[in-house]
C-alpha cells in the first residue's frame, strides 16, 4: 500500500487548510513531517489566491508532540544544525508570515505539538482536548522558543506554571489563561476555524491583515513612542492606499469590498523577516 502523505492541504474561498495527516501515531511529528508542514506554510504564504491559513490534525489528536525519530535526530552533536537546516525555514515561520494562521486544535496537543498551535495567530480548541508543555517531565527544557512565546501570551507566572509543572490543562482553563480564543464542540472545531478564516479572507484587506499582525508582534519589542510613531506612518500610507479607497467606495455602493490580493500594498513587505535575514542572524549566534 502507498503511504499516505504526512501533510495534506485543501483550498476554498481564499483559505488554505493544512492537515497534519498521521492519525495512526496521533500526528506526532518527525523532521520530515515538520519540513513538509513548513513547506506547506511557505507555499500558502506565496500563493496570491490564499488570504488565510487554517492548521488542524486528522483524527482525534491535534499533535502528540515529537516522534521518537525527531528526538533521535536531535540527540547528536549536530542536532541543532539538523533541525534548523532540516526544517528549511525558521522554526517560528508562522509568526513571520504576512497572512493570518488559525489553529483548529481538534484534540490534545503536547510538547512541540502545543508550540505549533501557539505559533498560530488565533486558536480554536475542542472542548474535550487537553494541552501540556510536557518538556520538564521528559528531562527537557522549554523548546522551540516556548519560553519566549508563552509569557507574552499568558504572562510570566502562568508561563512558568505551565512550563515548570508540565501539567495538563483542560479547555476551560486554556481559554481562561488566553492560550486559546475559542472553545467549541470537537466536531465543530474545524468548521468554526474555517468560517473565521473565510471571513478574514472575504471581508478584510490582505495588506491590513499583514501589517496589523506585524504591528502586534514587533510591538512586543518596541517602546510605546516607537509603536505610536510606526502606527502613524503606516496609517498615512494606508489612507492613501487602494484598499482604503475600495472600502469607502464599497460602502457607498452598498456592496462587499473587492480588496487587492497583494499584501505589500500598505507597507507589509518591509516588516517581514526574510529567510536570508533569518539565516544571517542565526549564523551569527
Amino acid at each position: 500500500m502507498t503511504e499516505q502523505p504526512a501533510i495534506t492541504t485543501r483550498t476554498a474561498g481564499g483559505v488554505r487548510t493544512i492537515l497534519l495527516n498521521r492519525a495512526e501515531r496521533r500526528n506526532a511529528v518527525d523532521l520530515a513531517m515538520l519540513r513538509e508542514y513548513y513547506a506547506a506554510l511557505a507555499v500558502a504564504e506565496d500563493d496570491p489566491a490564499v488570504r488565510a491559513v487554517v492548521v488542524t490534525g486528522v483524527g482525534g489528536t491535534f499533535c502528540a508532540g515529537a516522534a521518537p525519530e525527531l528526538l533521535d535526530d536531535l540527540s547528536g552533536t549536530d542536532g541543532r544544525a539538523a533541525l534548523l537546516e532540516g526544517l528549511g525555514h525558521p522554526p517560528h515561520l508562522p509568526l513571520l508570515m504576512r497572512k493570518p494562521v488559525i489553529a483548529a486544535i481538534n484534540g490534545s496537543a503536547a510538547g512541540v505539538g502545543l508550540v505549533l498551535a501557539l505559533l498560530s495567530d488565533v486558536r480554536f480548541l475542542a472542548e474535550n482536548a487537553r494541552l501540556s508543555t510536557v518538556f520538564s517531565r521528559l528531562g527537557l527544557i522549554a523548546e522551540y522558543g516556548s519560553a519566549w512565546l508563552l509569557p507574552r501570551l499568558v504572562g510570566t507566572a502562568n508561563a512558568l506554571d505551565l512550563l515548570l509543572s508540565a501539567r495538563s490543562v483542560d479547555a476551560a482553563e486554556a481559554q481562561r489563561l488566553g492560550l486559546v480564543q475559542r472553545v467549541v464542540p470537537r466536531d465543530d472545531v474545524l468548521a468554526e476555524a474555517d468560517a473565521y478564516a473565510a471571513t478574514l479572507a472575504a471581508e478584510c484587506a490582505p495588506g491590513s491583515l499583514a501589517v496589523i499582525k506585524q504591528q502586534v508582534l514587533t510591538g512586543w519589542e518596541q517602546s510605546l513612542p516607537e509603536a505610536v510613531d510606526a502606527s502613524i506612518r503606516l496609517m498615512v500610507e494606508s489612507v492613501s492606499g487602494p484598499a482604503f479607497a475600495e472600502a469607502i467606495q464599497a460602502r457607498a455602493d452598498r456592496r462587499k469590498p473587492d480588496f487587492p490580493s497583494g499584501v505589500d500594498t500598505v507597507g507589509a513587505g518591509h516588516l517581514r523577516v526574510t529567510q536570508a535575514e533569518y539565516r544571517a542572524k542565526r549564523d551569527e549566534t
